[in-house]
């Protein structure tokens, strides 16, 4: 099956298991999923999510942030881990958002990508989800193992894969690409023990680096 088929019927079969995919994340504001995504990195969205209703109740918004005493910040997001720069990333961005972009999350993938901590990862999850503005497909780690395993890429460069995705998928479904792939991931298809035998691309997979007993 070539590439581009085997893209699209992925994308189909992701449908059907994943009909209403959405982010593990708690948000209610474009806010608080520019801070929660960018907590999330080197960190479970489970622990995030433990981390993230003390964090909003006392900084719910950019200038609260912007205000914030950095040791009290770091005590609450300690468990999310590399605490001193994402606390250092949280207040940056919320001081830039302050004074550049009277308060307001910026909608664009350049201006987004102004912030500390913020890479296109980021920017997409945040365009997509709180904007519904599809500029790219997010490429965390089961995006970038799952396009590799399922032929979607060759490459192991986020960004390269991320444009070879952006080819294979329709425009209106890069941000529900990131969720299903991520949960398939997830639940299905994780690093170290992929359950190949029990997944519906099983078939059409060529199971690039799995190893086989």
């Amino acid at each position: 099956m070539k590439r581009q088929a085997r893209a699209l019927e992925i994308l189909s079969r992701l449908k059907n298991r994943y009909p209403a995919p959405q982010s593990e994340l708690d948000w209610t504001t474009p806010w608080e999923l520019l801070a929660a995504t960018m907590l999330s990195a080197q960190c479970t969205d489970v622990r995030v999510n433990k981390v993230t209703p003390e964090l909003f109740r006392r900084w719910p918004d950019p200038p609260a942030m912007a205000q914030a005493d950095p040791a009290e910040v770091e005590k609450v997001i300690h468990s999310a881990g590399f605490f001193r720069q994402k606390t250092k990333n949280l207040i940056g961005e919320a001081t830039i958002i302050i004074n550049d972009y009277d308060g307001e999350v910026p909608r664009t993938m350049k201006d987004l990508t102004r912030l500390p901590g913020v890479a296109r990862k980021t920017a997409n999850i945040v365009l997509s989800n709180a904007f519904g503005i599809q500029e790219g497909v997010a490429v965390d780690t089961h995006v970038k193992r799952l396009a590799f395993r399922m032929g979607l890429t060759t490459s192991t460069d986020v960004k390269k894969i991320e444009q070879d995705l952006m080819k294979l998928f329709p425009k209106p479904d890069w941000g529900d690409a990131n969720h299903m792939l991520v949960l398939f991931g997830r639940h299905v298809c994780p690093a170290r023990t992929p359950r190949c035998n029990d997944c519906e691309m099983n078939d059409i997979c060529p199971k690039r680096g799995v190893k086989t007993k």
